[in-house]
């Protein structure tokens, strides 16, 4: 009697569903993820007409990116390595790159809303308006720009196995990126920290969505914000995947 070895596309639909479920299971986190840059967002309502509805809106998709890519992809790949989820898959007919492309759905999934919730807010509560092409630019630059959280929390979660110390770690660094990228970009660190900030992930990937958010701004700053962003990319990419293990042995 022969066993049928499940096609790619099926294991990776029941490993999505699974994974889908496991969110809905942990939504009060999720939840917390989107509420922090909503409440920045509601806020600063007194700096849209000082800085422009693109500059609110585009720090706090920043923000809510950074939170989806660090505390919650992060912790829950070493959550789940941590106990075990991992090794029993990798036995199981499926392909590791399945196995990780489920995950990286589901972010992409929690990256859309939280971008339509900040659209959302930012119109009802701060009466921000834009273009139907800046709300679809918007869209697919924060994926872009949630590529490089992603990757960097991957690259943590590749080289700390304790998931309770890469819990502390990622906060730290979310804590970091935000407090050092908000009030860099409005200049209250010095003129030093504020350029070196333009050019950190949090400043290029804040950019590349406020350009997006009007694409009549889009320049030539505009791309090399958006090539530096994908190098961040490649590299934390690289070295995540190459750094990781899928057991804590």
């Amino acid at each position: 009697m022969t066993t049928a070895i499940p096609s790619t596309a099926t294991v990776y639909t029941h490993l999505l569903r699974a994974d889908l479920t496991t969110l809905w299971r942990n939504r009060r986190a999720s939840i917390l993820v989107v509420l922090v840059p909503t409440i920045i967002l509601i806020s600063w309502k007194g700096l849209v007409e000082k800085f422009g509805g693109a500059f609110v809106l585009s720090n706090c998709i920043t923000v809510g990116l950074t939170a989806i890519g660090l505390m919650g992809y992060s912790n829950m790949i070493a959550r789940d390595r941590d106990k075990g989820i991992f090794q029993r898959l990798r036995v199981a007919p499926a392909s590791n790159w399945t196995i990780m492309a489920s995950r990286l759905t589901v972010q992409l999934l929690m990256i859309l809303i939280m971008t339509l919730v900040i659209f959302i807010v930012g119109y009802k509560f701060d009466g921000i308006s834009i273009s139907a092409g800046g709300y679809i630019g918007g869209l697919l630059i924060a994926i872009v720009g949630g590529a490089v959280y992603l990757s960097l929390g991957q690259v943590i979660v590749g080289l700390i196995k304790n998931p309770e110390t890469v819990n502390v770690t990622t906060r730290l660094v979310y804590f970091a990126f935000i407090m050092i990228g908000m009030f860099g970009e409005l200049g209250v660190l010095g003129k030093e920290i504020g350029e070196a900030v333009k050019w950190s992930p949090y400043g290029t990937v804040k950019h590349i969505v406020s350009a997006a958010l009007i694409p009549s701004t889009w320049n030539e700053h505009s791309w090399m914000a958006l090539l530096v962003t994908l190098g961040y990319t490649i590299v934390f990419a690289f070295w995540g995947i190459r750094w990781f293990r899928w057991n804590t042995r």
